[in-house]
């Protein structure tokens, strides 16, 4: 997969990665990918809500003990 930008969220908590995430993907192309590591537990199911809400495609949803990765392809 071609990430064209990847955005790093570890310790932050709702709704700081989404913010950081939607400020990234204006700044991109359509059709380019954003991935958001994130380690809020949380983050799943908000990542799911604002594809839904915005549009833009949910890809790819990943995680560990850990960390969740989301891949947000820009509308």
């Amino acid at each position: 997969m071609d990430v064209h930008k990847e955005l790093d969220t570890r310790g932050l908590n709702c709704p700081l990665p989404i913010l950081k995430a939607k400020k990234a993907l204006s700044e991109m192309q359509a059709g380019e990918l954003l991935r958001v590591v994130s380690t809020d537990p949380g983050s799943i199911r908000d990542f799911q809500a604002f594809a839904r809400q915005t549009g833009h495609e949910l890809v790819e949803q990943t995680s560990s003990a850990v960390e969740f990765i989301h891949v947000i392809k820009r509308r």
